[in-house]
Parts: structure tokens; sequence; C-alpha cells
């Protein structure tokens, strides 16, 4: 008997438009012989089930069950595809947990904590990951351009705290562009980091769990366009990834040792993204973030490096919704 899997997508964040997409890719490419997919549309307006007419009829938020022409229809699992709020900050995750019901992502407590960038970071170095130095500002606390100089380096990045799109990023090189690049940033968030920049090439790697095993897709290396890997450059075409990255055996080794410990430190599951910078001075992979949900549109790294590895995005989203099952 075939399994029967809510797809969410939607969510209330900017990032939204970019979850939708994520979905187009993941739902034409679930076997629909294992697998019954229902699409559910999280959006401000209500919680909806949208059948394959596009008509919608609202989902019972009492016990995440939907109605299809009189029939109840209870899920075995959810496939998140929520980019931001509430799909990858924990909020989705403990309320599908008291409602005892499997999905393919990072815990609760995993997904809350890898929203909030400067909270992995400190976790991460406390796991002896390497990460860049950083400044954590709150909005409703008031601190000048010149104190946050005193305790970071120009240049510096800026950007908001949580969520993982890139909006409101800034890469800042001179004194006198900071207090612009925190404005832009508390625009977008009530929290804002602030993090050393630190020079050498840019990777990307999607790491999953399959049968127990922890598996580390091709690495990636971004090479953008633009001054940093801003919205443009990660949505809009304006980076060039290379998949899977041409680099030596050596910084291979390290780069995918780092992303196993990272997913295995911070109790991952599911699909997710880390992005490291490889540092030219001291040669070793400094975490960037992490991304407990990401993107899936064609444009996406991790279906570039799934098909990079050899596989089918069919066989991928098996293996990720078998693995939801297995606890």
């Amino acid at each position: 008997m075939k399994r029967k899997i809510a797809l969410v997508t939607g969510g209330y964040s900017g990032e939204a438009e970019i979850s939708y997409k994520s979905a187009i890719t993941v739902g034409n490419n679930i076997d629909g012989n294992k697998f019954d997919v229902y699409k559910i549309d999280i959006h401000p307006s209500g919680w909806w089930y949208e059948n394959k007419e596009g008509e919608k009829t609202p989902v019972n938020r009492e016990d995440f069950t939907v109605n299809e022409g009189g029939e109840k229809i209870t899920f075995d699992a959810v496939l998140l595809c929520i980019h931001g709020t509430p799909g990858e900050d924990g909020k989705l995750q403990g309320y599908f947990d008291m409602l005892h019901l499997p999905y393919t992502s990072c815990d609760a407590a995993t997904s809350a904590l890898t929203f909030n960038k400067r909270y992995t970071v400190a976790v991460a170095a406390f796991g002896g990951i390497y990460v860049a130095k950083s400044l954590h500002l709150f909005k409703h606390t008031s601190i000048t351009p010149e104190q946050v100089l005193a305790q970071v380096a120009l240049p510096v990045f800026v950007k908001p705290n949580n969520g993982g799109s890139s909006i409101g990023m800034s890469k800042v090189n001179k004194a006198e562009d900071l207090q612009a690049a925190l404005d832009k940033a508390f625009n977008e968030d009530d929290q804002v980091l602030v993090e050393e920049f630190i020079k050498g090439r840019e990777f990307t790697i999607g790491v999953f769990k399959t049968k127990g095993n922890i598996i580390v897709l091709p690495v990636t290396e971004v090479k953008t366009h633009n001054e940093f890997f801003d919205f443009e450059a990660k949505y809009q075409g304006k980076s060039e990834e290379i998949t899977p990255a041409e680099i030596s055996e050596e910084i291979l080794q390290k780069l995918t040792g780092a992303a196993k410990k990272v997913y295995a430190l911070l109790n991952c599951r599911g699909i997710v993204r880390i992005d490291f910078i490889y540092n030219e001075a001291n040669q070793q992979p400094y975490m960037l973030e992490v991304n407990t949900v990401p993107g899936q549109s064609q444009a996406s790294v991790v279906p570039q490096q799934v098909r990079a590895m050899g596989w089918s995005l069919q066989d991928f989203y098996t293996a990720v919704i078998e693995e939801c099952f297995a606890g």
C-alpha cells in the first residue's frame, strides 16, 4: 500500500517564492509507485490542500488532515519544502512532533538552532569546527559602528541572523558604509550578525543520511559575479557553480570531513546544505552556515550534486522520505 506524503510548501517569509519552486522539482520527482503526494500550501491566508485541479480546501490543523471527495486523508509523513519560517526554524517540526507525524527535516531543536546563524557558529566552534570571528547584535540594544569595529576588523559581512536566502546581506569594506549595512539587515530581522571576511574559495556541500549512514554529496564551488554570494547571485544567475569542484584530494577530504562532522555535531536529519570558506591563510575550511531545508529548484545546488553523484532525483527523494520512518 502506498504511503501518503504531505509535500509542505509556502511559508510566511520572503523565501516563500523559492519554496514554491522547490516544491515543483520535488513533486515532479517523487516515485508515484511508492507514494501518494498531497501538496499543502502554508500561507499567511491559511493552510491549504491544493489538488491536481488547483482547487484549495483548508487543512484541519487539529490533526493535520485534509478532506478529499468526502474522504479524510491522514498522512504517513511530511516532506518539508518551506525555506524560512515556519518550516525551517523548528515551529512546524514541534507541531508535527506533538502529532507524532514523521517529517524529512532536522528536529525542532536543531532547526531552531541552525536558523540562528550566530548560535550555529557558536555551537560549531565549541565542537572544534573553524568559524569566522563574529558579533551578534540586537535591535533593542543600540550600538555604534565604532563600537562594532572595535571588536571585529574590516572587511565584514553584515547579515540578518535568521533565515538563509541572503536577503538583507551586505559586504562592508569601509567604516563609513557600516551604518547603512546595519540598517539594511535590521530591516529584515531584529538580530544581525557581523562577521569578519575570510579570504578564500567558497564551497557548499549537501549532506544527508540514508540507512543510518551520513552521505556527503559531491562538493560545489561557488564563484559569484557579484562581490559575494548574495540573493541575486544565489537565485538570479549571478554566480557560477562548479559541481564537482575542481580541487585537490587534500582539500576535498578536509571539506567532506568537516561537513560530516557538522552534520553529526548538530544532530541533523534529512538533507542539509553546509556552506564553507576554504581559508587561504591556514588551509582549513571555515563553516559559514547550515541550511536545514536547502533549495530544491532546478537551479539549486543540491539537485546538481545528486546528479553528479550518479543518483536520480527520484532515488534521492525516496531515500530521504524512507529515512524519516527510520526514526
